[in-house]
């Protein structure tokens, strides 16, 4: 049954997976590259790099929502459960609210280092916030990756709607 609904599964389009792999690929060189302290915003280089990155990356998540919410915002069969898909979109909505906090707050601390104090209850505020951002995307990716690999080992197609490799093999 579950290869049957694999084969009636078609895989997302080309542009959904360049923003699905391409944002884990910005997400992964943002982990790298990360700012090892807000008193590094003094260097006004990194700073404007900083904040170009934020927008960059805000922009570029909306566009993803917006793609996807158009287009096909989900390869669960029409038989899925309906509390399956509540939790599904939940948990979709929680990465792309999560990662949206992490530039906003990103863009706020850049905002109290330039314009407020560098070590008053603002900075907290916004370092505090960025760190929940951050500890709140790797929940939540973590969990959306745990669904995949569910997923794959299922063998219900949804993987291979966006994953290129490693992809089930439908049986005729």
């Amino acid at each position: 049954m579950a290869r049957q609904q694999e084969q009636q599964l078609p895989q997302h389009s080309r542009i959904a997976q360049i923003f699905h792999w391409g944002f884990a690929a910005i997400f992964i060189y943002a982990i790298t590259k990360q700012v090892g302290s807000v008193r590094q915003l003094a260097d006004p280089a990194l700073l404007r790099f900083e904040v170009i990155f934020a927008i960059g990356f805000l922009v570029l998540l909306a566009a993803r929502f917006l793609y996807m919410r158009n287009t096909r915002p989900t390869a669960l069969p029409n038989t899925t459960h309906p509390m399956l898909k509540f939790m599904v979109r939940a948990g979709h909505l929680a990465m792309y609210a999560s990662l949206s906090m992490i530039a906003v707050s990103g863009l706020m601390m850049g905002a109290v280092f330039t314009y407020g104090s560098r070590n008053g209850v603002a900075m907290d505020v916004a370092v505090g916030l960025h760190e929940a951002s951050v500890n709140a995307a790797y929940l939540t990716i973590g969990l959306h990756i745990a669904a995949a690999l569910y997923h794959r080992l299922k063998g219900d197609g949804i993987w291979s709607a966006m994953v290129p490799v490693w992809t089930e093999k439908s049986r005729e």
